[in-house]
């Protein structure tokens, strides 16, 4: 995708919230790619740039005109709403005009995050987003995987699982481009699937033999714990798989087409492109 860069404006740059993780790099990447002035939004950034330290708020937005707002780790996750309604106000007040909002499909407290953006007088556009790919190869399942031996609990529907670049595409534009102004984009990929067909897939593209143990929920939330997660982020897993994946995402969403007149990436096709890079081992 090539992003115009008609709209360029050097002195008033665009801020990429979360730019170090899965859609916040992607969408840098492809802003400065087209040329626009892209500043990363991260703590170890330059102005830094930190959701629990809203000193650090002020010298982030200077002179912005647009933000990639991904909040970190969750939408879900206690107090993420406040804290984000009062990011949407020192914005608005530092003299931002656009917010793209990346959301979480199915979460309840998405949902406010989205609806306290479109009280607000910003422009804006919301991509809210099935589970990305990504979480095979980037983080959360991947030492899993290149172990040989993934475990899930029980009961989990199939996704409709999107790539992170579709994400990324389409969030990139919207900053720069007013026709996605005040829309809101539900994505998924073009098929629903189980975590264990996903794996499968996986498998035979790496030829090998990658294992799916399914356990209770409790006694995943154990296993969780015995690896030394963290309480919040076991929390957050549970939350997820429990929410999330309960069936309501099933459903397959077509705002990749609405956004972009192109149908969303495919699983295998991620498959495919990533496989030969190594991260998942032999092939």
């Amino acid at each position: 995708m090539a992003i115009s860069s008609s709209t360029r404006d050097d002195a008033h740059p665009i801020l990429v919230l979360g730019a170090n993780g899965k859609t916040g790099g992607r969408v840098l990447d492809r802003l400065r790619a087209a040329g626009h002035a892209a500043r990363a939004g991260s703590r170890s950034a330059q102005p830094p740039f930190d959701w629990e330290d809203k000193a650090t708020w002020a010298a982030a937005l200077q002179d912005v005109r647009a933000v990639y707002v991904a909040y970190q780790p969750d939408l879900c996750v206690p107090g993420a709403v406040d804290t984000v309604t009062a990011f949407y106000d020192a914005a608005a007040k530092a003299g931002v005009e656009r917010i793209v909002l990346l959301s979480g499909r199915g979460e309840p407290e998405a949902l406010d995050a989205e609806k306290a953006l479109q009280a607000t007088a910003l422009d804006w556009t919301i991509v809210r987003a099935s589970w990305f790919f990504q979480n095979f190869s980037e983080n959360y399942f991947l030492d899993e995987i290149v172990a040989g031996a993934i475990t899930l609990p029980e009961g989990l529907a199939p996704e409709p699982f999107i790539d992170a670049d579709d994400i990324a595409d389409i969030a990139a534009e919207a900053l720069v481009d007013s026709r996605h102004s005040r829309k809101l984009y539900e994505l998924t990929g073009s098929q629903a699937f189980t975590f264990p067909e996903a794996i499968a897939e996986i498998g035979r593209a790496t030829n090998r033999q990658i294992d799916c143990h399914i356990i209770s929920m409790d006694d995943y939330a154990k296993v969780l714990s015995e690896a030394g997660l963290p309480p919040d982020l076991s929390w957050l897993v549970i939350y997820l798989f429990t929410t999330v994946l309960d069936g309501r995402n099933t459903p397959i969403a077509h705002g990749v087409e609405q956004a972009l007149g192109r149908p969303p990436r495919t699983f295998a096709d991620y498959v495919a492109r990533t496989a030969p890079t190594g991260v998942w081992g032999a092939k």
